[in-house]
């Protein structure tokens, strides 16, 4: 299973629709991504079925930095939560 990365747009905001696994390798060409785009940013991760650690760490990062985490597995939050502790 490998991480699958949709781009769209709604209004003002890029979406990201991410899907499948999702791991510390994918983080840099996440990155990149996002670098590129000089819009809003929103990650769409209802079908994200795995997640490691850096994963998790990075969508920290991205909800720290202002990115709208949409429909977010409950697992992956609970995640985040516990790291913020």
């Amino acid at each position: 299973m490998t991480l699958r990365i949709e781009r769209s747009t709604r209004q003002r905001f890029t979406v990201f629709t991410l899907s499948g696994r999702m791991e510390a390798a994918q983080v840099p060409s996440l990155k990149e991504l996002f670098d590129r785009d000089y819009r809003n940013i929103i990650l769409d991760l209802r079908d994200v079925r795995l997640a490691d650690r850096d994963a998790v760490k990075f969508l920290r990062g991205c909800e720290a930095e202002g990115m709208k985490l949409e429909d977010c597995p409950a697992y992956v939050r609970e995640w985040m939560d516990r790291e913020n502790d």
